[in-house]
């Protein structure tokens, strides 16, 4: 099984055009065209039911204090924890790509719905919990929202599309859910998985550690 992208290359890096946010001199930080990139995938099991496409990005913080903040960075040496920015359930083996800008095309202030016009189920990214308490922003973000790392973090982020391919026909989860939620009910599922990664920073002066 194999996934690939005409979007970005496997370890180079991802457009702008396929982030949330992106580098302005002026204030730091300024959103962009956050479109979805183009996957396809080839070799499934023969026993695929159905496919799972997570995203996450394995580079975030683990404290927020030095965020974005003037006159400070995020230390590269910080313990670093997964942020989810893409989490869907359901496709059809029958499915085999995702067109570029097919599920995201633009930033959608209090998220996108969670039907995308797409023979599958979107669950919540991480912008959830992220955009909490801001009033121009904060709601349910379903389906995928592109990355937008501080732009003080010293480091290069980096993004991993994984597609599972399971032995039953629906994803055994229900509701709102979220990428820990599927990541559990995959358990003693999943045939086979593959990946593909891609790098990321708005900091001009960050550094990749790998």
């Amino acid at each position: 099984m194999r996934v690939q992208s005409t979007s970005f290359e496997h370890r180079g890096a991802i457009p702008t055009r396929c982030a949330l946010g992106m580098y302005d001199k002026a204030d730091h930080i300024a959103l962009t065209d956050n479109r979805n990139p183009q996957l396809s995938w080839t070799d499934l099991p023969a026993d695929t039911q159905s496919l799972v496409l997570i995203c996450h990005d394995s580079t975030c913080p683990t404290s927020g204090d030095q965020v974005n903040q003037e006159g400070a960075t995020v230390p590269a040496d910080l313990p670093r924890t997964d942020f989810y920015h893409w989490v869907m359930v359901d496709i059809s083996p029958t499915t085999s790509s995702i067109a570029e800008g097919e599920l995201s095309d633009g930033v959608t202030p209090h998220g996108k719905p969670q039907a995308l016009g797409f023979p599958a189920r979107h669950g919540l990214n991480n912008y959830t919990d992220w955009f909490a308490g801001d009033s121009e922003m904060e709601g349910k973000y379903f389906g995928y929202d592109g990355p937008c790392p501080p732009w003080n973090d010293e480091l290069i982020h980096h993004y991993h599309f994984t597609l599972y391919a399971l032995d039953v026909d629906q994803c055994p989860i229900k509701g709102d859910f979220r990428a820990a939620d599927v990541l559990e009910a995959m358990e003693g599922h999943i045939l086979a998985q593959s990946s593909i990664s891609g790098a990321y920073a708005i900091n001009p002066n960050a550094v990749d550690q790998g």
